[in-house]
């Protein structure tokens, strides 16, 4: 019975985070998406540096949860957004989720942005389905400050940060699985959606995308 009760304790901690569970707002995930990427190039000695950013085909963020108290559990909704000839695409949804059994306790949150480095990367979150970091798509912990040289890091189609309670450092996902979430992208845009569009550019953001399209487009 102890078990159980702790398997549903971690499940209800997690659940609003799993995006085959439940779908947070996607405004909500666009505005924090903002907010997250602010966040991180607020410390310019501890940012993701300009030239990675400057040469990134695509930016995903995420914001995840880990909790567990022997079960564990983790789950994640953002948003990827894509570079297209006339400027940043709008907002395709995306999640991630995972369980685990290890001695551990308590939850954690941490944001994560992923650049991704190369048309395949952009390519892979364009088809709708999962995509394994480290098996479908190479992945690196990404070089940091605006004086890191990007051959710091083995180059990859994907540099990943994270920030958690106020840490910032280039972290490896290796292993994480990422999916589309498609009624997320249907309730934003108000009709059935496929993610390449959205990002190759032929659908035109929602209003409400529109401050997150104008501060990645300072990089």
């Amino acid at each position: 019975m102890k078990s159980i009760f702790c398997a549903a304790l971690v499940f209800a901690l997690v659940a609003p985070f799993v995006p085959t569970v439940a779908f947070a707002d996607m405004q909500d995930d666009v505005n924090q998406a903002v907010t997250i990427f602010q966040r991180f190039q607020d410390i310019p000695e501890q940012s993701v540096p300009r030239s990675v950013l400057k040469d990134a085909r695509g930016i995903a963020i995420l914001t995840v949860l880990k909790a567990g108290f022997i079960f564990s559990g983790r789950g994640g909704h953002g948003v990827v957004v894509a570079r297209t000839r006339k400027g940043w695409s709008g907002p395709s949804a995306i999640g991630t989720g995972g369980a685990g059994f290890g001695l551990q306790i308590g939850a954690q949150v941490t944001e994560f942005v992923m650049i991704l480095n190369t048309a395949e990367a952009v390519n892979a979150f364009s088809r709708e389905g999962n995509i394994q970091l480290g098996t479908d798509l190479s992945v690196a912990a990404g070089p940091v400050g605006r004086t890191a040289a990007v051959g710091i890091t083995p180059m990859a189609a994907v540099y990943t940060y994270s920030r958690s309670q106020g840490i910032f450092a280039g972290i490896s996902l290796e292993g994480t699985v990422v999916v589309t979430r498609k009624d997320a992208n249907a309730a934003y845009y108000g009709r059935s959606v496929v993610a390449g569009d959205i990002l190759a550019g032929r659908i035109k953001p929602p209003a409400g995308a529109r401050r997150l399209v104008q501060v990645l487009s300072r990089y």
